[in-house]
C-alpha cells in the first residue's frame, strides 16, 4: 500500500519511495544560485531516509542564502525568534547517520542537542552556491565547506525549492522543501 503525499499547501508530494520523489525532482525548473539569495524555512520530505525527520525533531529551521552566495546550511531555532547557524563541519558524519536512524528522532536526542547547539555554532557561512551539472539538468546547489556534502536545488515555484542532499558514500538522498520566508509567513500587516 502506497501512503498518501504529503501535502506542503498546495502541493501533493510523492512520499512512499526516493524513487518517486527522484521522479518529481527531475521534472522540476532549475533555478540560479543568484535566485535563492535570503531566508528559507525546511521541512523534511519522508522517504525512507535514515535522516527522514531527525532535523526536524532537532528544531531545523532551514537555511539562509547570502548575496555573496556563502550560505548557512542549517539554521536552528535558538531562544525566542532567534536562529543559530550550526557548522556541519565540526560533526562525524558517519557516527551522525548511524545514531541518526535509531536515536535521531527521541526526545532525548533532542533534549541533548539544545546543550550541543553552542559548540556546533558556525562563525560564519559554512558553505557555497554554485551551479552544479545533476540528475540531467544544471541548477543551483549548496556544497558545503567541510563535509562531502551537496544539496541540489530545484524550483517549485517562486517561493519553493525541493532538495536532495546527497552525502558521498551515504548512497541515496534525503529530500528536503524549502519556503521563501517572506511566503511561510504569509502576508504582513502594515
Amino acid at each position: 500500500m502506497i501512503p498518501p503525499p504529503i501535502m506542503h499547501r498546495d502541493l501533493a508530494l510523492p512520499q512512499a519511495s526516493s524513487e518517486a520523489a527522484f521522479a518529481f525532482f527531475d521534472q522540476l525548473d532549475p533555478v540560479s544560485p543568484e535566485a535563492l539569495v535570503g531566508l528559507w524555512r525546511g521541512q523534511s520530505l519522508p522517504t525512507g531516509h535514515r535522516l527522514d525527520g531527525v532535523l526536524d525533531n532537532l528544531g531545523w529551521y532551514g537555511k539562509r542564502f547570502n548575496a555573496d552566495l556563502r550560505a548557512d546550511p542549517l539554521l536552528f531555532a535558538s531562544g525566542h525568534r532567534r536562529l543559530a547557524p550550526l557548522d556541519p563541519g565540526a560533526l562525524p558524519m558517519r557516527l551522525v547517520l548511524q545514531l541518526a536512524a535509531h536515536f535521531g528522532r527521541t526526545r532525548m536526542a533532542r533534549n541533548g542537542f539544545t546543550h550541543l547547539q553552542r559548540a556546533l555554532r558556525a562563525r560564519g557561512p559554512v558553505a557555497s552556491l554554485k551551479s552544479l551539472h545533476y540528475r540531467g539538468k544544471t541548477s543551483a546547489a549548496m556544497v558545503y565547506d567541510r563535509q562531502p556534502i551537496v544539496d541540489h536545488l530545484r524550483g517549485i515555484d517562486d517561493d519553493r525549492l525541493m532538495g536532495v542532499m546527497e552525502i558521498q558514500g551515504n548512497g541515496g538522498g534525503y529530500f528536503f522543501l524549502l519556503t521563501r520566508a517572506s511566503a511561510w509567513l504569509g502576508p504582513q500587516d502594515s
